[in-house]
């Protein structure tokens, strides 16, 4: 059985909203997509930080990790991944 829970790349390419370039770089700082109990979710590094194994995708000078687990499932990044306490309309 084949698996690519080892390899930081995915095997398609994620994308990101227009929205989600503008909240990093509003903010920035790095960011991570990590799994909750809802589903995919972006923080920023320093509520959960970022693992050796996580993919990186640059938005200007900030980086957004992606947990190896959620990358395979991800094809774009979006606000509704945005918890609604990080203050956005």
């Amino acid at each position: 059985m084949h698996t690519d829970i080892g390899d930081s790349n995915p095997v398609h390419e994620i994308t990101l909203t227009d929205e989600v370039r503008d909240f990093v770089r509003e903010r920035k700082c790095d960011f991570r997509i990590c799994t909750s109990c809802g589903g995919p979710i972006l923080l920023p590094v320093t509520v959960k930080p970022p693992k050796s194994s996580d993919m990186e995708i640059y938005v200007d000078d900030q980086i957004i990790y992606v947990s190896i687990f959620q990358a395979r499932y991800i094809d774009r990044i979006h606000m509704g991944m945005v918890p609604r306490f990080f203050g956005y309309d």
